[in-house]
């Protein structure tokens, strides 16, 4: 009976050593791989915010300008030319993608033409909704929303009728369609209350 209880408490002993050294590791691993991962998600912040706006000479980080709705948090990067405004990098979601969150940088200049977008995280299909990387920027049909205007083109799908969507959906993804024009019209929407903002300001 005591060789029993003896063999239990070497167990439990071995356990719990074995237990703290992969908390330790996994603690240290965490500690580690933080500051590489928080590096690599700014610098990618950062090249998602030079290719999507339009040429500046300030700096739209320092810039940068928060706008809060519906529990979702829109970054504007203004870019400016001097002292003139002339676009700015939204950084936008939408919660409604096939998976969940969609995350998106869009460019616009002043008066709201799309520039360009860069999808910065997503977890939507693997060869569906993941196209949206690069399908609303083919000029193919009427899938690209480079070079419309948020103003006078309707960014929703073309199966949005009663929106007058003028935009072709992924081919099988329209939900994931649908999530990102909503990130997109987010986007135009946090920029347009930035504008508002700078003019109340002045």
């Amino acid at each position: 009976m005591k060789k029993l209880s003896s063999t239990l408490s070497n167990m439990v002993l071995s356990l719990g050593v074995i237990t703290f050294v992969a908390g330790a590791s996994l603690g240290t691993a965490y500690y580690v791989t933080k500051e590489p991962i928080a590096q690599m998600t700014h610098q990618t912040q950062v090249e998602a915010i030079k290719k999507v706006s339009p040429e500046f000479t300030n700096d739209p980080e320092a810039d940068k300008w928060e706008y809060e709705q519906d529990g979702i948090t829109y970054t504007v990067y203004p870019a400016y030319d001097a002292d003139r405004l002339v676009g700015a990098a939204v950084e936008s979601a939408s919660m409604s993608g096939f998976s969940g969150e969609i995350k998106i940088m869009c460019g616009f200049d002043a008066d709201g033409t799309v520039r360009n977008y860069e999808v910065l995280s997503h977890a939507e299909t693997p060869g569906l909704g993941s196209k949206m990387a690069t399908w609303f920027r083919d000029s193919s049909g009427s899938r690209s929303v480079i070079g419309l205007n948020m103003e006078k083109n309707s960014m929703y799908v073309t199966k949005d009728t009663d929106k007058k969507g003028e935009i072709d959906a992924i081919t099988a993804a329209t939900i994931s369609s649908r999530a990102f024009l909503e990130a997109l019209r987010n986007a135009y929407n946090a920029y347009v209350q930035y504008k508002e903002c700078q003019e109340k300001n002045n």
